[in-house]
């Protein structure tokens, strides 16, 4: 017999379940895909709003489905992201591509850890904007979640930063490619997509806007961004419990994200081209179901309030981490 407990757990994952299925069918419409906003952007905003209105009409008993979502879920999705990728696919683009990928990630990861400190910003808050502006914009925030072991409204604003500024290069990007402003070939004008816009979604969009060959060599080298998720998680949470232990003058155990190395694992055997096509496919879109539930989970943790307590630093941080990208990976796109 099932305890009430567990039924109580099961009406929270149901809860946020349904959540997400409004989130595919509204992404699913013509607007929302104008704007290439994926149905994990369209399920925080649903948590949000639930979190805003309804949260305080429903039984507390439900929180701990909700939180469920919010990790063992996450966790699961973010090690299936793998089979998006393959090896094969680093090799394609060259290693000067995965050299501007590197500097990327790196630079932004270690400007936002300055601007954060010039700014007397949250480090959670700080390191969570960072490497969602470094790496793959909400899959990023969301991985790097349980090693910063940030609360979910800080989750919740570091992504909000990353698809405000995400949503602007995808319009703006190919405004400029258009007009002539960006003196890049198309190879070049691939890299510099795939290595400074945010979300893959983002990459998708602008790329198809300024033709197959850019698109390509963009989603490619996005592609290859996002690998760099669980070497960039397993050094941060490295780092992070050194930290803590020479601040508390005491031992502490090192959190090790073992879903990073579940991730890397995913990619190996994706390379493989062991499973057909049809399958990948339905596995990719039940990890995308999964990472939406857990986007409307950190949502419906979210209200109004946390984000007025969170202010405008973070996404002054953002902009400074925008306007780095934008300029630094021009400069390091022109030189290969």
């Amino acid at each position: 017999m099932i305890s009430e407990n567990r039924v109580n757990t099961l009406h929270g994952i149901l809860l946020i379940a349904l959540f997400s299925c409004s989130a595919f069918y509204i992404a699913d419409t013509q607007f929302v895909r104008s704007l290439s906003f994926s149905p994990l952007i369209v399920g925080i905003i649903l948590g949000m709003l639930y979190a805003n209105s309804l949260r305080n009409r429903l039984p507390e008993t439900w929180v701990p489905g909700i939180r469920f979502c919010t990790k063992q879920i996450l966790r699961t999705g973010i090690v299936l992201y793998g089979f998006r990728l393959t090896f094969q696919s680093v090799v394609e683009v060259g290693l000067a591509a995965v050299a501007v990928d590197t500097a990327i990630v790196v630079g932004t990861i270690l400007l936002g850890i300055v601007i954060g400190r010039l700014l007397k910003m949250d480090s959670d808050l700080t390191l969570l904007t960072s490497t969602g502006s470094a790496i793959c914009g909400a899959a990023a925030v969301l991985g790097a979640e349980p090693v910063v072991g940030g609360q979910p409204h800080k989750t919740a604003v570091a992504v909000s930063t990353v698809v405000i500024f995400g949503t602007v290069s995808m319009f703006l990007y190919p405004a400029l490619w258009r007009a002539g402003a960006l003196a890049l070939d198309p190879a070049q004008m691939g890299v510099y997509t795939g290595a400074t816009l945010h979300e893959v979604a983002h990459v998708v969009g602008a790329g198809d806007a300024m033709g197959g060959e850019i698109a390509d060599t963009a989603i490619i080298v996005k592609m290859i961004r996002v690998m760099m998720l669980a070497p960039v998680l397993l050094v941060m949470s490295l780092l992070l419990s050194r930290g803590k232990e020479g601040g508390k003058g005491g031992s502490r155990k090192i959190t090790i994200p073992w879903f990073a190395f579940g991730f890397l694992a995913v990619i190996g055997f994706n390379s493989l081209d062991l499973l057909p096509a049809p399958m990948v496919g339905a596995i990719n879109y039940a990890d995308n179901f999964m990472l939406t539930m857990a986007m409307t989970a950190l949502g419906a943790e979210t209200s109004i309030d946390k984000f007025r307590q969170a202010g405008a630093k973070p996404f002054l941080l953002a902009a400074v981490l925008y306007a780095w990208l934008l300029a630094g990976g021009y400069m390091l796109a022109k030189s290969i």
